[in-house]
C-alpha cells in the first residue's frame, strides 16, 4: 500500500484563504491542542499572548498555533526587536519543499521586493530547512535579539538565521498588516475578532 504525498503548499494555501478560526483565551489551550503557558528564553520568561486554530470550511483543522511574548507587550510591538515565539502543530500533511514557495507568497504580501531582495540570501536558508511534516508534528520559530530566529521541529533545532530584519519579515507572515489569516493574527495576539 502506497503512503499518501503531503499536499502541496500551493493548494493548502489556496484553502488557507478561506479558513474560518476559532480562537481561544489567552491561554496554552487552542481546542484539544495543549501548549506550554510560558517558554523560558535565556533569561527572559515569554508567556503566552494568544491561540487559534486555522479551520477549512469551519470544520478540517488545518494547524494550532501559540504565539509567546514578553509578558504585557502591545500588540503593535509584536514585530520590533523583542523575543518571541510562535509554535505552531499541524493537522494535515505537508511537503517540505512547499513551505518555501508559501513563504515567498506570504512575504510579497508585508514587504517591497527590495526589503526581500535584501532578506533572500536568509530567506531561502530557512526555507531549506524545512521538511515534510505530518499531523500532530510542530514547528516553532523562536526569536532571541541579538541571537537571530531558531527553526526547530519538534524540540529538534534545524537552524538559525540572523537579524531582527529577518524576524520582523518572517513573523509578518503571521502578524504582520497582512497575515494570511487576520482572524488567526488576533487569535494568536489575543485580540477579539
Amino acid at each position: 500500500m502506497r503512503k499518501p504525498k503531503p499536499k502541496s503548499m500551493a493548494s493548502i494555501a489556496v484553502m488557507l484563504l478561506i479558513f474560518v478560526v476559532a480562537s481561544a483565551p489567552s491561554t496554552g489551550r487552542a481546542e484539544e491542542t495543549r501548549f506550554d503557558d510560558q517558554y523560558r528564553l535565556g533569561g527572559d520568561v515569554l508567556e503566552v499572548k494568544g491561540t487559534g486554530i486555522l479551520r477549512y470550511l469551519g470544520f478540517i483543522k488545518a494547524y494550532a498555533g501559540a504565539l509567546y511574548t514578553l509578558p504585557g507587550l502591545d500588540a503593535e510591538a509584536v514585530l520590533a526587536d523583542t523575543p518571541k515565539r510562535l509554535e505552531v502543530e499541524y493537522f494535515v500533511p505537508l511537503a517540505g519543499e512547499d513551505f518555501g514557495p508559501a513563504t515567498y507568497e506570504g512575504l510579497s504580501r508585508n514587504l517591497s521586493e527590495e526589503q526581500i531582495d535584501k532578506l533572500r540570501e536568509r530567506i531561502d536558508y530557512h526555507n531549506s530547512l524545512y521538511v515534510d511534516v505530518r499531523p500532530g508534528d510542530r514547528y516553532a520559530l523562536t526569536y532571541a535579539p541579538g541571537k537571530g530566529t531558531a527553526l526547530s521541529l519538534n524540540g529538534r533545532r534545524l537552524g538559525v538565521i540572523e537579524g531582527a530584519d529577518f524576524a520582523s519579515a518572517i513573523f509578518s507572515l503571521w502578524l504582520g498588516e497582512k497575515p494570511l489569516d487576520r482572524q488567526f493574527r488576533s487569535a494568536l495576539l489575543g485580540m477579539d475578532g
